[in-house]
Parts: structure tokens; C-alpha cells; sequence
């Protein structure tokens, strides 16, 4: 299901409330109740930056363990690498890798985060942490006009963070890119559909940062998601390997 525009009926709507929520994780607090997205209110030191990396070519990427290479289709010839902190942070940094020949140039680094309270291989809904692994990027959207994504774009309104949401958490979903965790591939990020049940949770993203930690996705700062979006492409099968440290490494 591709949804476009504005939702028109009662049905449409609970379902991108539910979908936003899920993403968003929690309605109260001065920190949005661990939600995560862009910090727009010019505040210094609050955004994530993107760090500036020398290209390096590597034979394979560094950090991940073989458990997690072997889940990389061989196909794939872009990987978003997501190094979290620590089991239980929610800080991480996020490189970008292509494939050329046999090596993979790392193209640039950043600083994110992600869920709140750290990474699980076993994720559930509402336990604030991300899903360690490897999933597949196949289609973006958000409330700003397309930047010039390779993958398909779906902008919409509903994408628009709830205004009971703290200021600072507006703009979290101007920009998305679905990270295919219990989603239907080939539809709009916020179609709600989870093929695994709700308990599986859904809804994980990357998408724009507010300073701190999220409810389960990823979250970098604007320059770094309009890189992403002009970067990835459908021909060269992205995909992107998440988890702390440890878990990456195993």
C-alpha cells in the first residue's frame, strides 16, 4: 500500500497515528520521551554533524564479524554500517561503504544515534532499542520535497510529526528512509503493515536527528540523510548492518 498525500478517513489516520507513534516512542517529557528526530531550533552543539573521512579501501568492512557478513546478499554493493556505542547507548556512528571490485571504499562517517535505551537481537515493541542486524533499503519519504533520492520517494503530510509532540521533534520524519524490518518491501515508509506481528514492533528508520537517543531507529542530521538518499540506489542493493559493538564484531 502506497500512500500519498494527506490521509482522508478516520481508518487512514488511526493507522498513521499508530505508525508515528511506534516511530516517535512517547508522547511526554523534555526529551520527547526518548522519540527521535531532527533538532531544527538552531540550538548549538545538539546536531548530529557529519565527520569529514578520508576514502579508504578495505577489503571488507571493518567492525563487522563474519556472523553478520555472510547476511550481506553478494549482490549488495552498498552497506550502511551503524557502530553503536555500546549495548546500552544511544550513541553510534554511521559510515557509508561501496563496493568496488573486491574492496569497499568507505565513502563518509557520522555521528547518530539510535534507540535509547541501546541495541537487542530480539527487538519488541516499545522496548526502546534497536534491532541488531543485516535488512535491506528499498524505499524513503518524508514531508520535504524529494532531494533527489535514488529510491522511490514517497512525500506525504502524514509524515509529519504529532504537534503534541516537544518542538524540537517536528521535523523528525522531513526525511526517511526505511530500514526493512518487519515492513512490506516496495511500499511507503509509513505504510503500517508489519507481516510479523505488532509484538515484532516496526516502523525503524533512519531519519533525522534530534540530539538524543530514539525508540528504535536511527537518526543522523539533515546533510547526512540528504547524502544517503542521493547516494543509495536500487541497482546497487543497499542494505545496512546495525548493532553495538560487540554484536557486530561477533
Amino acid at each position: 500500500m502506497r500512500i500519498s498525500g494527506t490521509p482522508r478517513t478516520p481508518l487512514v489516520a488511526l493507522a498513521l497515528a499508530a505508525v508515528l507513534t511506534a516511530c516517535g516512542g512517547g508522547t511526554s517529557g523534555t526529551d520527547g520521551g526518548g522519540q527521535h528526530g531532527g533538532r531544527q531550533d538552531g540550538r548549538p552543539g545538539t546536531q548530529a554533524r557529519p565527520s569529514a573521512s578520508p576514502s579508504t579501501d578495505l577489503t571488507r568492512i571493518p567492525g563487522v564479524g563474519d556472523r553478520l557478513l555472510r547476511q550481506i546478499p553478494a549482490q549488495s554493493r552498498q552497506v550502511v554500517a551503524v557502530y553503536g556505542k555500546g549495548e546500552d547507548s544511544a550513541q553510534s556512528t554511521v559510515a557509508l561503504f561501496t563496493k568496488r571490485g573486491g574492496t569497499w571504499d568507505r565513502d563518509r562517517t557520522w555521528t547518530a544515534h539510535n534507540g535509547k535505551k541501546g541495541w537487542t537481537t530480539d527487538h519488541r515493541e516499545g522496548d526502546k532499542r534497536s534491532p541488531v542486524g543485516v535488512f535491506t533499503l528499498t524505499d524513503a519519504g518524508g514531508v520535504l520535497a524529494d532531494p533527489g533520492s535514488k529510491l522511490p520517494y514517497n512525500r506525504s503530510s502524514a509524515f509529519a510529526a504529532p504537534r503534541y509532540w516537544p518542538r524540537t521533534h517536528w521535523h523528525d520524519f522531513d526525511l526517511v528512509i526505511a530500514i526493512d524490518y518487519n515492513r512490506v518491501k516496495g511500499t511507503s515508509p509509513i505504510d503500517p503493515t508489519r507481516p510479523e506481528g505488532q509484538a515484532k514492533g516496526g516502523s525503524i528508520w533512519l531519519h533525522m536527528d534530534h540530539g538524543s537517543g530514539t525508540s528504535g531507529c536511527v537518526s543522523l542530521s539533515k546533510p547526512a540523510m540528504e547524502h544517503l538518499l542521493r547516494t543509495l540506489d536500487p541497482k546497487q542493493h543497499p542494505v545496512i548492518v546495525m548493532g553495538d559493538r560487540a554484536n557486530l564484531g561477533a
